[in-house]
């Protein structure tokens, strides 16, 4: 099975991040975590982000705040699947980094969550790699039926 990279733009993007660990390891989905700047550490990002696919990569969540770049950067330096998490800002929110990361030129997609939507991304990066994988498909149509097994037992 192909695992799934996990990036971010600073240290202090992981308590967000860290719901897209939650999941792939709910999953039982190998993956990889790195702090990488789009713009500090740009030779690295190049780097690494080239050379993930022969890592066994299949997928990459990138969650970055304010300009948002990495998400971006990432699918300029590959063609595997890039999914963006904006990571809300004081400023603005999130809005900044979610419409840094929704408005991509032409031909080079971000698949992007909503702000701070990193458990999302996770599943999303899951039901790529489940095309091709019986097994994880499986753990998707269960997990989907404990979601559903839950909002019809609640009571008000």
């Amino acid at each position: 099975m192909k695992k799934v990279s996990i990036i971010m733009g600073s240290v202090s993007d992981y308590e967000v991040m860290s719901g897209a660990e939650q999941i792939l390891t709910q999953f039982g989905v190998e993956y990889e975590k790195k702090v990488i700047s789009a713009h500090r550490t740009l030779d690295f990002m190049v780097e690494y982000t080239r050379g993930a696919k022969d890592r066994g990569v299949g997928v990459i969540i990138a969650g970055a705040g304010g300009a948002a770049h990495l998400a971006g950067v990432a699918a300029g330096l590959t063609v595997l699947p890039v999914i963006g998490v904006p990571i809300m800002t004081k400023g603005l929110g999130g809005l900044d980094s979610l419409l840094s990361m929704v408005q991509m030129p032409s031909g080079i997609p971000v698949a992007t969550v909503a702000v701070n939507g990193s458990k999302n991304a996770a599943l999303l990066a899951i039901e790529m790699l489940a095309i091709d994988d019986e097994a994880l498909t499986d753990k998707l149509l269960k997990f989907r039926q404990e979601q559903a097994e839950k909002v019809l037992s609640s009571v008000i």
